[in-house]
């Protein structure tokens, strides 16, 4: 049998050692233990197991462990609020996040849909206050200032500028502008001419068609006018 050291044991039942009657140091038959002692002076005088009788040494080992079943049930039930708690926090600001992050996702596909609609309507303003070619009258000719103020009222107000470098370009403003090697003609120098033909039969002798079909083409392939622009300083057509 171990020699186990039991102070701790003594301390805690120390209500049983008393009920039992003191026995402590007269099992020998010494004069019995006054009852005002205090009770850390019987764990001091106790050192080992074996020292303590049978039966005390069940009561005392029973209290003991008790105690010490209690003290890790106390700590077991603090350790679990605590990890609660803490997963609590975890959670909540996880939610917090997710939720901030929507609430931000939300707002940025509100406003990009608030700019397509406004992008879209400044659009067709402009789209609708331009004129359309067949409505400027037939001229025998046209000066290149009245070539340009038919291409102001057809073209985007804020397409014109970019609308009107190209046209500086290719043909320097004149609608009869032709191509020797390639055969490009007009205003924007569509290749073939008779491309223009979609827009009106009078292609050749009419800015007005010329710049109509000169838009659309810019408006299909690049966008628009500006799109169109910036491709030919790249390239040097477009």
């Amino acid at each position: 049998m171990s020699r186990i050291s039991v102070r701790g044991f003594a301390v805690a039942s120390a209500t049983a050692v008393t009920t039992v009657g003191a026995v402590v140091g007269v099992a020998a038959g010494g004069e019995q233990q006054s009852s005002t002692d205090p009770v850390e002076a019987t764990a001091a005088d106790t050192t080992l197991l074996a020292d303590i009788p049978a039966g005390q040494q069940a009561v005392a080992q029973t209290a003991s462990l008790t105690q010490q079943a209690d003290v890790q049930s106390t700590a077991a039930d603090a350790e679990a609020k605590k990890s609660a708690e803490e997963s609590a926090r975890k959670q909540a600001a996880k939610d917090a996040k997710a939720k901030k992050l929507a609430a931000e996702k939300a707002a940025a596909e509100a406003k990009l849909a608030k700019e397509r609609e406004e992008a879209k309507k400044k659009l067709e303003a402009s789209r609708s206050a331009t004129r359309d070619a067949s409505s400027f009258p037939q001229q025998a000719s046209y000066t290149v200032a009245e070539v340009q103020a038919m291409a102001r009222q057809i073209v985007p107000a804020d397409q014109f500028q970019c609308f009107s470098n190209i046209v500086n370009h290719e043909s320097t403003w004149n609608y009869r502008a032709e191509n020797p090697s390639s055969g490009a003609y007009g205003l924007v120098q569509a290749l073939p001419g008779s491309k223009m033909s979609s827009v009106g039969a009078d292609w050749r002798t009419n800015p007005a068609t010329q710049i109509k079909w000169g838009l659309n083409y810019m408006n299909e392939r690049y966008h628009s006018p500006c799109g169109a622009w910036s491709f030919w300083q790249a390239n040097n057509y477009y």
